[in-house]
Parts: structure tokens; C-alpha cells; sequence
């Protein structure tokens, strides 16, 4: 499979400080936010955004993370996936929740991601952070926070790998089996 690295380790803690940035400037500060990511990247984003911020403000906010799995709408679609981690450290009722992801691609598991939070309250709002967008979007949902757009072709994945999953931190694009075939068969 081919691939090519597109973010490398600086350019992903630069995207994740800026984030860090516009997300305590749009909520004129830290009071009444939580960090929740997705599982798995998403959650150790979320732990970087959350030291990124108590650098910044010395705040740390309370993170945790929040499985999307049992309300994907493609559950009989795919294989059958395990439960990841479900850590909601604080009641979300009335908060500002700041939804961490890897990739938004069709919006599904962010969708999955919101509703699976309304069995744990209602919160203020519910904001999205992403270190990447690539477009693609089946769903009507917009990242609020990106650290980096990456348009892609459907025969391309993006992968985040981290240090805390992979042992290492950089983001790539793969050109899928299905997509690699139709190239060389040109």
C-alpha cells in the first residue's frame, strides 16, 4: 500500500496548540468546557489539547472520551466492533462539550459521537474539534475547530498515527488495495 506523510510530529502539536488557541478564544475562556474524544485517536488528542490548554490558561479541564459504537448507523454493515472506552468524568448538562475526532470524513461516527452523548445529559452546546478534514462529508456536519484540510480522492485513507497508540506521530494518506489496482491497471 502506498502512502505519504502529510503532517509530521511539529506540524501536528502546531495544529493541536492553534486549536488550543481558538478554542479558548471563541468560549472567552475555559469555565463550563469539557474535552471528550472519540476513541482511540481521538481520545489521546483530546489529552494533548487538554495540556495544551493548562499551559495556556492553567486550567485543566475535565477529558474524557465517548464510544460512538453502539449508535453507528452501519452496525450490521461491518464487522462487529468491541466497546472502546466510555469515561464522561463530570455531568455534561448545561456544559459547553468540545467533541475531539482524528478525521471527519462522511460525519457518521460524529453523528454516532451525539447521540450517544444525550443519554448523558443536555449540554449547552456540543462543539467539534478535528486534526483533519477531508472532506467527503455524507452527513450535514462541520468541524468547528480543523487543524489541517486535506482534500482527498474516495480511493485514499488518512491515518493518524500517535505516539501513545503507534509509536509515532504523523499523519499519511494510504491509496486503498481497490484504488492502488485501478492505478496500475492503467
Amino acid at each position: 500500500m502506498n502512502s505519504k506523510s502529510v503532517m509530521d510530529s511539529k506540524a501536528i502539536d502546531r495544529a493541536l496548540a492553534r486549536i488550543a488557541h481558538e478554542i479558548i478564544e471563541r468560549n472567552k475562556g475555559t469555565e463550563n468546557l469539557v474535552l471528550l474524544g472519540i476513541p482511540t485517536r481521538g481520545s489521546h488528542l483530546a489529552k494533548r489539547l487538554q495540556a495544551k490548554i493548562d499551559m495556556i490558561e492553567g486550567v485543566s479541564l475535565p477529558t474524557g472520551a465517548v464510544d460512538a459504537t453502539l449508535y453507528r448507523d452501519d452496525l450490521g454493515m461491518k464487522e462487529t466492533q468491541s466497546l472502546k472506552e466510555m469515561e464522561i468524568p463530570i455531568s455534561i448538562e448545561g456544559r459547553v462539550v468540545i467533541l475531539v475526532d482524528d478525521v471527519l470524513y462522511t460525519g457518521r461516527t460524529i453523528r454516532a459521537a451525539m447521540n450517544a452523548l444525550m443519554d448523558f445529559g443536555r449540554p449547552l452546546s456540543i462543539q467539534l474539534a478535528v486534526l483533519v478534514d477531508r472532506g467527503h462529508r455524507e452527513l450535514p456536519i462541520k468541524a468547528d475547530y480543523v487543524g489541517k484540510n486535506i482534500p482527498t480522492a474516495p480511493d485514499e485513507d488518512v491515518k493518524l498515527h500517535l505516539e501513545e497508540v503507534d509509536d509515532a506521530n504523523e499523519v499519511v494518506i494510504q491509496i486503498t488495495k481497490e484504488g492502488l489496482c485501478e492505478k496500475e491497471s492503467k
